[in-house]
C-alpha cells in the first residue's frame, strides 16, 4: 500500500468542493422528481451518497485530464465541470443535450472536457481510460486519465486486461474503486471473497499497483488519496487504485424495490452523509457561516432550476440526426 502525503486544502478550496457536491446532490434530486413525474425517458440510476468521491478526485485534476465515468455518472461529470443545462437536456433526451439527445443518462460525454464517456457497460470505462492514458505517454504529455468504477467491475476481465497492462506499461492511469457496498442488488460480501472484503484493492497487487483506501464519505481525504495518485501518475510513478468506501442512498436504479437491504442500515449511512458533516466541520472550522451556507444552497438551487427550464425548453432532435455522428469526420479514407 502506498503511503499517503498530507494535501494542504485552502478554505476557498473546501468551499469550492462543498458548492461541487451541493450540486451533485441538487441535480440529482431534481431528477428524480422530473423521472417521477415522466418527464425524463429511460432508466435513471443515481449517485446520491457518494458525491464526495467524484468532487475529492475532479479536484486533484488538471484541465488536461480524462476521465471515464459509469452508469451512475452525473457526480463525475459535475465534479469535471460540464454544464449542468447540458446535461438536463441530455436526460431529457434534447437536442441541446452533450449527445443531441441520443447518450441520455447512461452515456453522456465532452471529449473537450476531457470527459470520455460514461458508459452502460460494467468496467466498460477502464479500457476507454487505459487507452488514454497510453495515449498520453506515448505523445510525451503529462496527462492523467482516471477511471470511476463499482465494486462489481473488479470481477470482470475488463479491470484486470486493462489494469494489466498499465501496469506493464507504466501508465498515468488511476482506478477509481466506488465500493458503495452493493453490486446491483447483489451486497459485496456476495461477490467478493471473504479474503478481499476488508481491501478491494488487493486485485491490483498482481499489476504491481500503487494502492490506497480511503473514506468515500469524506471529500478532504478522497482529495488528499487522488492528489497523491495523480501526482505520482503525472510524474511517471504508473499507475495506481484507490477504494474509497461510501454507500447509494436510493436503489440500483429508479423503481428498484431495495428488498435487499433495511431502512436501519440506510439510516446508519445517512450520519455519514458527506452534504450533512461538511457543512458542519467548515461552520466548525470558520470556512463557512450559516449564512454564507444559506446562500450556497440558493445558488444552486437557482441554477437547477435555470438548467431544468433550458431543458425542457430545447427542441427535440431532427429524425435525421440519427445518422449524424456515427463515423469520425477526422478518419482517414
Amino acid at each position: 500500500m502506498g503511503s499517503q502525503a498530507t494535501v494542504d486544502v485552502t478554505s476557498e478550496e473546501k468551499v469550492e468542493m462543498l458548492r461541487t457536491m451541493r450540486r451533485i446532490r441538487e441535480f440529482e434530486s431534481e431528477m428524480q422528481n422530473r423521472f417521477a413525474d415522466g418527464e425524463l425517458p429511460g432508466f435513471l440510476h443515481l449517485y446520491i451518497g457518494e458525491e464526495a468521491i467524484a468532487t475529492g478526485v475532479c479536484q486533484a485534476l488538471n484541465e488536461n485530464d480524462y476521465i471515464t465515468s459509469t452508469h451512475r455518472g452525473h457526480g463525475h461529470c459535475i465534479a469535471r465541470g460540464l454544464e449542468t443545462n447540458r446535461m438536463a437536456a441530455e436526460l431529457y433526451g434534447k437536442k441541446d443535450g452533450y449527445c443531441n439527445g441520443k447518450g441520455g443518462s447512461m452515456h453522456i460525454a465532452d471529449v473537450d472536457a476531457g470527459m470520455l464517456g460514461a458508459n452502460g457497460i460494467v468496467a466498460a470505462g477502464i479500457p476507454i481510460a487505459t487507452g488514454a492514458a497510453l495515449s498520453a505517454k506515448m505523445r510525451g504529455t503529462d496527462e492523467v486519465a482516471v477511471a470511476f468504477f463499482g465494486d462489481g467491475a473488479i470481477s470482470q476481465g475488463a479491470f484486470h486486461e486493462a489494469f494489466n497492462l498499465a501496469g506493464i506499461w507504466d501508465l498515468p492511469l488511476v482506478g477509481i474503486i466506488e465500493n458503495n457496498q452493493y453490486g446491483e442488488m447483489t451486497g459485496v460480501e456476495d461477490h467478493h471473497p471473504a479474503e478481499s472484503l476488508d481491501d478491494l484493492t488487493i486485485y491490483g497487487e498482481p499489476y504491481g499497483m500503487t494502492r490506497q483506501q480511503v473514506d468515500g464519505m469524506d471529500v478532504e481525504a478522497v482529495y488528499e488519496a487522488a492528489s497523491q495518485a495523480v501526482e505520482q501518475a503525472r510524474n511517471g510513478g504508473g499507475p495506481s487504485l484507490i477504494e474509497c468506501t461510501a454507500y447509494r442512498f436510493e436503489g440500483h436504479h429508479e423503481g428498484d424495490s431495495e428488498f435487499y437491504r433495511d431502512e436501519d442500515e440506510i439510516e446508519e449511512w445517512r450520519q455519514k452523509d458527506p452534504l450533512r458533516t461538511y457543512p458542519e466541520k467548515l461552520a466548525d472550522e470558520g470556512a463557512l457561516s450559516e449564512e454564507e451556507y444559506v446562500d450556497l444552497e440558493a445558488d444552486v438551487r437557482a441554477e437547477i432550476e435555470a438548467a431544468i427550464e433550458f431543458a425542457q425548453e430545447s427542441p427535440l432532435p431532427e429524425p435525421e440526426a440519427a445518422y449524424e455522428g456515427l463515423y469520425s469526420e477526422e478518419a482517414d479514407s
